[in-house]
């Protein structure tokens, strides 16, 4: 038992045992009186333990047996050398813990969803080499899905205005040469090897930035950029499967993907404010609406369809199900990065996107028993590393 300093304890009401065979007054709780009022005491803030606690009851006047005396009470007390342990309670903030439980449920998909479609995505390219019309599809299947969910309401159709398409177009046509692009370099080369060259998208974002827009970096943004190039060079020069056409299909997508970056920053200050996951529907369509003349115009009906029976007899139907997940999946990784955007800086979407592609490389050397050179792998980790210390450092 201890006693604190702000506090008054009253005794029990009663003790039996200790009570006189006589008529017993109902005791009062009692307050004990200061001995030395002209001396200050010195107040302990340590528990006060009890040792020792006599002379309970009441104890009858000598001089006048009608009248009794008031309790009696000796406590001998003594200071506890340590504080005793004080229960804490720690509140969880709830709403912190499922931001960051949504997040991270985003960047697994994020990354999960990416490193299906190009399994599949490859694994068309491979039996169908017609890239314009893979990503014209890919296109389609996700304007097709946003309407369907628009018409459904499973998602509320966003408000939009002439203002809004128009400062959308410029980033949708450097969204649909930037994924026309990096198709056409997976059609071509491993997709190990585009995406250690679209690694090195970092160093045309400074470089595009510095000249084109006036924008200046201090250096270590410069410096973080020489393990970018460097690494991705070392890994074209030493690619085995090296192809000019694939390797030129991946730079032109990292520097149509920094327009569209620069675009998309703009954009945002103008017309209509739309969520991240409408915005990349609305992207889509957009997108689609630019690509699909000029699909036929390079490829061309009368290819497709040479292709996709010589696809199908060679395959089978399985084919059929391999264009549907590419198409698929390549929106819906799309959409949940575009959605993971709104969520986070954009100091963690670079690093998130960062480790998305080392995902993606490692998932297609397994799957796809890629041949890889020691140098090979030390160019890519290179280039990967260069690209993680950018991220920091334009922070």
């Amino acid at each position: 038992m201890a006693f604190s300093a702000k506090q008054s304890y009253a005794t029990a009401s009663t003790f039996s045992e200790n009570l006189p065979q006589k008529t017993i007054l109902s005791p009062k709780p009692h307050t004990f009186p200061t001995l030395y009022p002209s001396r200050k005491i010195a107040l302990s803030h340590k528990p006060l333990h009890i040792s020792a606690a006599t002379g309970f009851g009441y104890i009858a006047d000598p001089d006048d047996s009608s009248r009794t005396r008031e309790p009696s009470i000796q406590c001998n007390a003594y200071e506890a050398r340590r504080s005793p342990s004080i229960p804490i309670s720690i509140e969880i903030d709830q709403e912190a813990a499922a931001q960051k439980l949504k997040i991270g449920v985003y960047f697994a998909t994020w990354w999960a969803l990416n490193v299906v479609f190009n399994i599949y995505n490859k694994k068309v390219l491979n039996a169908f080499p017609f890239p314009w019309l893979t990503s014209t599809l890919s296109l389609a299947a996700g304007s097709v899905i946003m309407l369907v969910s628009w018409a459904t309401r499973i998602a509320e159709a966003p408000e939009t205005d002439v203002q809004f398409w128009k400062t959308l177009f410029p980033v949708a046509l450097a969204h649909t040469i930037g994924h026309v692009a990096a198709t056409v370099s997976m059609s071509k080369v491993a997709v190990s090897f585009t995406h250690i060259i679209k690694s090195g998208e970092p160093a045309f974002s400074v470089l595009v930035s510095r000249f084109l827009m006036g924008e200046t970096f201090p250096m270590p943004v410069y410096l973080s950029l020489l393990p970018i190039i460097g690494g991705c060079a070392l890994s074209a020069a030493t690619e085995l499967n090296f192809n000019l056409t694939g390797f030129m299909g991946a730079m032109v997508s990292n520097l149509a993907f920094v327009f569209r970056n620069i675009f998309s920053k703009r954009g945002m200050m103008k017309g209509k404010s739309v969520g991240g996951m409408n915005y990349y529907a609305c992207l889509s369509m957009l997108s689609l609406l630019i690509l699909t003349p000029f699909a036929i115009a390079v490829e061309g009906p009368q290819l497709w369809a040479v292709g996709w029976q010589n696809a199908v007899s060679q395959i089978g139907p399985n084919f059929i199900w391999w264009v549907v997940a590419q198409s698929v999946f390549y929106h819906l990784y799309n959409q949940v990065s575009y959605m993971s955007l709104n969520e986070i800086s954009p100091l963690t979407f670079s690093i998130g996107n960062t480790m998305k592609r080392i995902s993606v490389i490692v998932a297609s050397i397994i799957i796809f028993q890629t041949p890889l050179q020691p140098i090979n792998a030390l160019g890519a980790a290179i280039a990967i590393s260069g690209t993680f210390l950018y991220s920091q450092a334009k922070q």
